[in-house]
Formats: structure tokens, sequence, C-alpha cells
């Protein structure tokens, strides 16, 4: 069984800074396009950040500049890098792993972040 595990969520002040981590064991995680999601209480699931197989980067408007995604192949794992953080980036974040190249995508349960003072 796949399943992507996060970890590194938690309460964060505003103007603070965090790190997700996302470990995907079980697959050829080098042939994973590899996201971060996340879904605030009330609002629709949105894509934060997406690294290609390839390495190549993409990010939400909301995110651009302040976070960064990132991976480790060798240790199967994919980082969300979070600075600068608001209010607004308040949900639970979701890591998901999508084949490059086949119809497989796995989902984790997700990781909550708070921001608040």
């Amino acid at each position: 069984q796949v399943e992507p595990v996060e970890s590194g969520g938690g309460l964060v002040q505003p103007g603070g800074s965090l790190r997700l981590s996302c470990r995907v064991s079980g697959l050829e995680f080098d042939l994973y396009h590899m996201e971060w999601y996340r879904q605030a209480a009330g609002k629709q699931r949105e894509l934060v950040a997406r690294i290609t197989e390839r390495g190549e980067t993409t990010y939400g408007e909301d995110v651009k500049g302040r976070f960064t995604i990132s991976r480790d192949n060798p240790r199967d794992m994919v980082y969300l890098q979070m600075t600068s953080l608001k209010s607004e980036d308040t949900a639970v974040y979701q890591c998901h792993a999508k084949s490059a190249r086949y119809h497989f995508e796995y989902w984790g349960q997700g990781t909550q972040v708070i921001v608040s003072s």
C-alpha cells in the first residue's frame, strides 16, 4: 500500500516559517511528479506547489516568492519550505504523488498548519 506520509505541520505566528516533509515509499519515486495541495476550512482544495520528475517547479499565485518545493529522490522525500506565513495560509496541507507515465496517484492524510498569533 502506497501512502504519502506528511509531517512538520503545527502552529506558527504570522511572518514565521515552517517546513513540511512528505515521504512516499513503495513506488519509483523519481518517476512521479510531487505536489502539495492545501484546503482551508470552507474552501476548495488548491494546488500550492508542484515539482516534476525532472525537478521543474510551479507555484500557486498566493505562495509565489514565499514557498519553495524541493525533492530528495534517494530519500523518497519532498519538502515544502514556507516562509513569511500569513493567516490565510492556515489549512490542511496534503502531499500528492502523480505518476509521470501512468494513471497512478496517491494522496497523503494531510498535516495541519495554523498561522496565528
